[in-house]
């Protein structure tokens, strides 16, 4: 097993707020749960309904049996059934501090066939998102306002990250070797085509060396199989480390994972508070290898309503999550500080996940949402939000009173 540093990377989701850290023994004797059995369908809805009764998730709250009954017998051309979206939440009943999901996408038509339960489930995970409203995509970075100037004495590291899928494949928790296989070859070759400030290289996770690992242990870049049940269950660690690897720029700022729990993770970072360079890069790097996957007469995921098509609803739209690591030890204490953070649309966790405690008062300040808001929103929304954090952090320090700076409902 590789080892995993939290310090760049999500703290991983199934649900985009959401990683159960799990005893590697419980892990491992979690079964992939495969529902393709067509004989269930001898049985009646009534027989084959999961028990929902102890389940705090997306999912359980929205599924009832008259909608079990409805799509049970569907399924998408690749062969997806509601039993497959569902088995994450079946499985893991819920988080104790978060609301997960629950429900997976096994291809692009998932989130069409079982839109019944689908859409009420991201209406309720992404604030109300209609079924017929439509999302917005920006990715001009000179629409940004600002962020460069975020203060460096507080903001130790910048950080932009999304997801991609490529259409016609199924997605990880359904895809099969010769697809997986399939997405990493269209990939890498579309990388080794990126030049200048974008030139890198791309390390296999089946056939990395040992000094190779440990430097990207050292860069804290790597990912390791997933440990979290709610990744096992929906099978995205099949065939592990088959056809999954990471491609970074030569000056390490510029990152893609492949057929990790997305077909691609695009991220850029760097060191400090200058979030306007991170999002210039991000833009400029994920723009230029989308034209070189259209090159090969290959396209992303996305429509106009979903935005961007990801294996987890929470995900849908951007994929966009923006964050800074901020020293707040004092702001982190007020009483205040949580009202703060939801009404500038804004979350935070530690530094090491959605699991861990902060240290030092170092936090991971980022985005709540996801969809509905264009990747220049959501990056303004995180680089105003983090400034007002740090102008409410510099007052305590001077023993006044914040109470002026508390903001309204963004």
């Amino acid at each position: 097993t590789l080892f995993r540093s939290d310090h760049f990377r999500e703290a991983a989701e199934v649900d985009a707020a959401t990683r159960t850290r799990a005893h590697p023994l419980t892990a491992a004797a979690m079964p992939f749960g495969n529902t393709h059995n067509n004989f269930k369908l001898k049985y009646s809805a009534e027989d084959e309904f999961p028990d929902l009764s102890t389940h705090n998730n997306h999912m359980a709250k929205r599924l009832t049996l008259e909608l079990y009954k409805k799509l049970r017998g569907r399924q998408t051309p690749s062969g997806f059934t509601v039993d497959d979206c569902i088995q994450t939440g079946v499985d893991n009943p819920g988080h104790p501090y978060i609301l997960t999901v629950g429900a997976v996408a096994g291809d692009e038509e998932s989130y069409t066939e079982f839109k019944d339960l689908f859409d009420p489930i991201i209406e309720d995970r992404h604030g109300g998102y209609k079924p017929t409203d439509k999302h917005k995509t920006d990715l001009h970075y000179e629409h940004l306002k600002g962020g460069d100037d975020l203060d460096p004495n507080y903001v130790l590291s910048s950080r932009v990250r999304t997801g991609r899928s490529i259409r016609g494949f199924c997605l990880p928790p359904h895809c099969s070797r010769g697809e997986r296989r399939a997405v990493e070859k269209i990939s890498v070759e579309a990388l080794a085509s990126l030049a200048g400030d974008f030139s890198g290289k791309y390390y296999a996770l089946k056939n990395m060396t040992e000094k190779e690992q440990q430097q990207l242990i050292d860069d804290h870049f790597l990912f390791d199989k997933p440990v979290s049940p709610l990744l096992l269950a929906s099978g995205m660690a099949r065939d592990w480390p088959d056809g999954r690897g990471i491609w970074h720029n030569d000056s390490k700022t510029f990152l893609v994972w492949v057929n990790e729990e997305d077909h691609l993770r695009v991220i850029s970072m760097q060191k400090g508070g200058n979030m306007k360079d991170v999002f210039k890069r991000f833009c400029t790097g994920l723009l230029t290898f989308e034209k070189l996957i259209k090159d090969k007469k290959y396209e992303f995921m996305w429509n106009e309503h979903l935005g961007y098509i990801l294996t987890c609803p929470s995900n849908l739209g951007t994929g966009l999550r923006a964050g800074v690591h901020v020293k707040l030890p004092l702001l982190s204490k007020h009483a205040k500080f949580e009202e703060t953070l939801k009404r500038l649309r804004l979350q935070k966790r530690g530094t090491g996940g959605v699991d861990t405690a902060a240290v030092g008062g170092v936090f991971d300040v980022s985005n709540a949402d996801r969809l509905g808001f264009s990747e220049v929103q959501l990056v303004q929304m995180v680089v105003d939000g983090v400034k007002l954090l740090i102008e409410m952090e510099k007052r305590l320090e001077k023993g006044e009173c914040i109470d002026s700076l508390i903001p309204a409902q963004k």
